[in-house]
């Protein structure tokens, strides 16, 4: 039986796609200082990918296989931070495609 407490608790508890929301589209200056744009942080992993492997992935690409490692350490290990990184990284694709289509 729940208490007044754990009900107060779990009425201000996050889902994990509110809290993927926050991440990524509720940045803070200092997470974008440290880490810089979403986006552009996507774009140039994806440079350096290219330098050091001769392929050719896109930003979009990368964002895609992000998300395909998340889910690989999902399916080894159920961890809450596995799913909050795989969909942070969701948003974040879908706000790159958005950005691109302007």
């Amino acid at each position: 039986q729940m208490n007044l407490k754990s009900l107060i608790m779990n009425k201000n508890k996050k889902s994990i796609s509110q809290e993927a929301h926050s991440i990524v589209n509720e940045r803070d200056e200092e997470k974008e200082r440290m880490y810089g744009p979403f986006s552009e942080g996507m774009d140039r992993a994806a440079s350096i990918f290219n330098g050091m492997s001769g392929l050719n992935i896109s930003g979009k690409e990368m964002f895609i296989a992000m998300i395909a490692l998340k889910f690989s350490r999902e399916s080894y290990n159920h961890k809450k931070d596995n799913l909050l990184d795989a969909i942070s990284y969701i948003q974040g694709l879908e706000n790159y495609m958005n950005e691109r289509k302007d």
